[in-house]
């Protein structure tokens, strides 16, 4: 089986067409092709397959086996891997998530290859019961929750997937594994939640680390830094444009009329392969 291995902003991924492998059981195909010491290594997979209501369908399992609703960082590199394989043969086009159809924008280069990808990314949902938090607020704004006695003021929202976003004086400081770990599978979240710890340089420039759900640390999270961005945003830290800083790269995060979110960045194809031994 044929693969394309990408990243965006350090998040990587092992890309496969689903127009010409035909995948039963994609969590087990994430299981063995994320694995870092027995196979190629990645974040998660990114299969393409035909859709009904978009240009493309785009689906993602996280490295642990489970289903993903949609990946930023994601987004952009099959953006990337479907037009230059040429199975979508225009500019802009739609694809298909778990978390809604997403507009994509192209930039290329003169040998028209993608240099960068423009998302739209929708609006995110603040509702608690929506992300979902098991908590009785009708927003999750700047609330407080307590790991190892240690006081944390957190947000949280759903941008296609759930985030909580905690802002932090010194990011180098903290111990993002550790706290990442814990408050991905807190009681609070009956979903499990990604978690971004967020360094505010100034208004239009921020420093993220990211524990993501089902995958661990990684080194950028797309919808992460659309979240982070928008929490940023109503608690008057940030403005409407912001750069942001991954461990792995930089993206962009705009907010328009009613906090719709587009995400602009890059991505890489690092190697193509094959699989003898897979599923």
């Amino acid at each position: 089986m044929e693969f394309t291995k990408m990243e965006a902003a350090g998040n990587d991924f092992v890309v496969f067409d689903g127009f010409k492998y035909k995948i039963k059981d994609y969590g087990q195909l994430a299981l063995k092709a994320c694995d870092r010491h027995f196979s190629v290594g990645a974040d998660g997979i990114l299969v393409c397959e035909a859709s009904d209501v978009a240009d493309i369908k785009m689906v993602y399992y996280n490295s642990d086996g489970s289903r993903g609703e949609m990946c930023g960082n994601g987004i952009r590199c099959f953006s990337k891997y479907v037009y230059e394989k040429g199975l979508v043969d225009k500019k802009i086009f739609t694809v298909e998530t778990l978390a809604g159809i997403k507009t994509i924008w192209l930039e290329t280069d003169s040998e028209n290859r993608v240099k960068t990808v423009r998302v739209n990314m929708g609006k995110p949902l603040f509702e608690a019961k929506d992300i979902p938090v098991e908590l009785d607020r009708e927003r999750v704004i700047e609330e407080t929750m307590d790991i190892n006695g240690q006081k944390i003021v957190f947000s949280s929202l759903l941008v296609g997937v759930p985030h909580t976003v905690i802002f932090v004086d010194d990011i180098n400081s903290v111990d993002v594994n550790e706290l990442g770990r814990k408050i991905e599978v807190h009681p609070m979240f009956p979903r499990k939640t990604n978690v971004n710890f967020i360094e505010v340089v100034d208004r239009e420039n921020i420093n993220i680390y990211t524990w993501e759900r089902g995958a661990g640390r990684t080194l950028g999270c797309g919808t992460g830094s659309c979240a982070s961005v928008v929490v940023g945003n109503i608690t008057g830290k940030l403005n409407n444009n912001v750069h942001v800083r991954t461990e792995g790269g930089k993206l962009e995060v705009q907010l328009e009329e009613d906090f719709e979110i587009y995400m602009k960045g890059g991505a890489n194809r690092i190697c193509d392969g094959v699989f003898y031994q897979l599923v």
